[in-house]
């Protein structure tokens, strides 16, 4: 074979390979991306949280007792609104068993219009002791501004009952005194959400990042053309509005959106001490350590017991208490901990103690005490 034959071959080959290789490096590059939408906010575009108080009726004598409560001053304000005569003397010999005084919360998304619908929560303030099947009445809902945004009514959903008896003993499952209205609040007044201004729009990033807000920056300019976005902070990117998009600021956020990009993820130990949890992130390291773990257990056995003299004695028959401590003692096995340099790694030498999760807690927060965890632990 001549040597330009063999040279045309071999370039072949190589394009051929190159073929195969880029979509697999393509694929593994885009699996790790995510949208934007998922990473950042626009600026002004975020929901709003309103409150109100009500009453819920239609309660199988479980609601609020007692007659000088605010709940007795509440419906007799609420029959007077409705054209019904309520005077002194009925007020006081109204028993509020019925019925019961809540406070009703709802999240409205951004620049939602009249007539939307919204879910609500509803808990009880007093001392009723189940909303369950009780209807909320018409409830207003203030925001912030302490202007109206929305009213709500409807039944009340409880995920939970309670039963008791005449001796006293009480059967409880989840939290009967809270529960949700779905779709029971509707909107009045619709929320103003300024999206774009003179200075453009701004990106807000849910977990703040210098590494990630650059990668945006460098995304946008890619897509958009160079100098369009600008990282303000490691929490805030601006973008400039182009002049294509100057009367279509719906096209430029929904393009903003779709971008991809590749976001940091900080090396970080989620532990929650109340449950054992404990949750590892990706970028979690261990550097060389020896680690001894071992269990002290403590049982305290309390018994009684009857002291009976012998016969014709002097002695009077008594109860004895007889007290029973035992220590047991595990051995604490030292395990050596290599440098890892993947999660599994990680999991499998920590697996390799043969801890439980609670004792996890306390081995990752002596590592990082140590500096052989390569982490910041958080706890919750």
């Amino acid at each position: 074979m001549s040597p330009l034959r063999f040279a045309r071959s071999s370039a072949r080959r190589l394009v051929a390979a190159l073929l195969v290789v880029a979509p697999l490096v393509l694929a593994t590059t885009t699996a790790r991306a995510t949208r934007l939408e998922d990473l950042c906010d626009v600026g002004g575009v975020r929901p709003n949280q309103l409150v109100g108080y009500g009453l819920v009726v239609g309660l199988n004598q479980t609601g609020d007792r007692g007659v000088d409560r605010f709940t007795v001053q509440s419906t007799a304000a609420m029959l007077r609104r409705l054209g019904a005569t309520v005077d002194l003397e009925t007020i006081q010999n109204i028993q509020m068993r019925n019925a019961a005084a809540v406070m009703v919360t709802a999240t409205i998304p951004s620049a939602a219009t009249p007539g939307v619908r919204v879910d609500i929560n509803v808990a009880s303030i007093g001392n009723a002791t189940s909303l369950l099947g009780g209807v909320l009445l018409q409830t207003p809902l203030y925001g912030a501004d302490r202007r109206v945004y929305a009213v709500a009514q409807g039944p009340v959903l409880v995920g939970g009952f309670t039963a008791s008896g005449n001796s006293g003993s009480r059967v409880q499952q989840n939290h009967p005194t809270s529960g949700r209205v779905p779709d029971g609040a509707i909107v009045e007044r619709r929320v103003e959400a300024p999206v774009l201004g003179a200075n453009g729009i701004f990106l807000q990033l849910r977990e703040p990042s210098f590494v990630t807000a650059e990668r945006i920056v460098q995304a946008i300019d890619t897509a958009l053309g160079a100098g369009t976005a600008q990282a303000v902070d490691h929490a805030l990117v601006k973008v400039t509005i182009p002049a294509t998009f100057r009367t279509r600021p719906v096209a430029l956020i929904a393009q903003l959106s779709l971008l991809e990009v590749e976001a940091d993820s900080p090396a970080r130990v989620i532990v929650d001490e109340r449950t054992g949890t404990v949750v590892l992130g990706a970028g979690v390291r261990i550097t060389e350590a020896a680690v001894a773990h071992g269990n002290l257990t403590v049982e305290i056995i309390e018994q009684q017991a009857v002291s009976q003299p012998a016969a014709l004695a002097a002695g009077q028959t008594a109860v004895v208490d007889q007290t029973e401590v035992r220590a047991e003692s595990q051995a604490g096995a030292v395990a050596q901990l290599r440098n890892t340099a993947s999660l599994q790694e990680v999991v499998a030498a920590l697996n390799a103690l043969g801890a439980r999760p609670r004792d996890l807690v306390s081995i990752l927060q002596a590592l990082h005490s140590a500096g052989a965890l390569r982490a910041r632990i958080e706890a919750q």
